[in-house]
């Protein structure tokens, strides 16, 4: 009885669920004029056949957002690889190292780690050059750039990253070495003791190393700022990001624009040789406020500035709000050569520690070079004596 029952309950189903479809083809579409559309349309075999007749562009239907703007090409990278990018990703993984080219997704990561494909295994080596990200991988803050991981509560610092940054930075056989962190507002000195512990150790090891750190804002702190210009650093960098009006809406809210500029300020007055700073264009800025930012840079005395287009990292991360062409690039190195900097980075893929190397930089840093005199000083000088020798 059982059985029969039970055949008779799925009988009873599968009239419902037929009845329903039933009804539910017979009726109206619900875009009648798509429907009609997709029946007029070409069949399968016309599209294996190829006797397909093209569509006026107009009437074609496109996928995707269409207001965002579209990445230009020459934003557009090669995937890395080489005997030398090789390399460096095998010391990090082993020694537990992260750098900010990979936990930011930096589209020169290949640039910078492999070198240049037509070069010697020892000139790649020399040339290449990696950011490494001290504190680990997690922030206490959350900016609307970027991509690296955020907690409040991140997992405590490794008492051994000073010395294994030192030992990779001197296997390596670099010139320069950039180092940055996280944020690390869970830490009373905000990491500031850590930082100067593997500029020293680094210079220990390898003392001809130039280094250059890219630091956070210490929570608005002059001695821990102080801390790490004391150490035996070269470069001082910390990054304003954007200009003064729209930092609110790109930076966290602990970060501001006036704070950034003490932080290169008091760095400065410590005794540090060459500041530096970067800005990101694309994120909706005006003229006016980017003239507004260098001005306010160089009353900080501030030595390099560079500009690069800001990338989506993800979707869940702040729009582009246009992508900025290379002329306009150079416009702005222009205009912050002849605002006196000494030295400028600009271009659609530069980044603040992309090529932080530059010749002219390091000539600077090994007294080979006049800082005093700036960039603009010495184009003028050039110039001078060109027509004193013209007829």
């Amino acid at each position: 009885m059982a059985s029969i029952a039970c055949r008779r309950s799925s009988l009873l189903r599968y009239q419902v669920v037929r009845s329903y479809a039933t009804a539910s083809s017979s009726s109206t579409p619900r875009n009648p004029a798509f429907a009609d559309k997709l029946a007029s349309g070409p069949s399968l075999d016309e599209f294996i056949s190829g006797d397909v007749d093209a569509e006026p562009s107009s009437s074609r239907i496109t996928l995707g957002n269409t207001k965002a703007p579209r990445l230009p090409s020459y934003l557009k990278t090669t995937i890395p690889k080489g005997q030398s990018f090789s390399s460096i990703k095998k010391d990090l993984r082993g020694l537990g190292l992260h750098t900010v080219c990979e936990e930011a997704r930096c589209p020169n990561i290949g640039d910078c780690w492999g070198g240049s494909a037509d070069a010697s295994p020892e000139e790649n080596k020399r040339k290449a050059t990696a950011t490494i990200m001290l504190m680990g991988d997690t922030c206490t803050r959350g900016c609307r750039f970027c991509s690296v991981k955020t907690s409040r509560a991140p997992p405590p610092l490794d008492p051994h990253e000073p010395e294994n940054t030192a030992e990779a930075v001197s296997r390596w056989g670099l010139g320069y070495i950039v180092l940055t962190s996280v944020d690390r507002d869970d830490l009373v000195d905000g990491g500031a003791a850590h930082f100067a512990s593997t500029i020293r150790k680094i210079k220990q090891k390898a003392p001809n190393i130039l280094v250059e750190a890219l630091t956070g804002d210490f929570q608005g702190s002059r001695a821990e700022v102080e801390l790490v210009a004391k150490s035996g650093l070269d470069v001082y960098a910390h990054n304003i990001e954007t200009v003064e009006a729209l930092t609110p809406f790109v930076r966290d809210r602990r970060a501001k624009f006036r704070q950034s500029l003490k932080v290169l300020e008091w760095a400065k007055e410590a005794g540090v040789k060459v500041t530096k700073t970067s800005i990101m264009l694309g994120v909706g800025e005006t003229e006016e406020q980017l003239l507004d930012a260098l001005k306010e840079l160089r009353k900080s005395n501030v030595d390099v500035v560079t500009f690069g287009q800001y990338m989506r990292p993800t979707k869940k991360h702040m729009k582009v709000d246009r992508y900025v062409e290379p002329a306009e690039f150079e416009k702005w190195k222009q205009v912050a050569e002849d605002m006196g900097f000494l030295y400028v980075a600009s271009g659609p893929l530069v980044r603040s520690s992309y090529k932080a190397g530059e010749f002219y930089i390091e000539n600077i840093l090994r007294g080979k070079a006049n800082p005093a005199r700036g960039v603009k000083a010495e184009v003028l000088s050039k110039n001078s004596e060109l027509e004193t020798s013209s007829p």
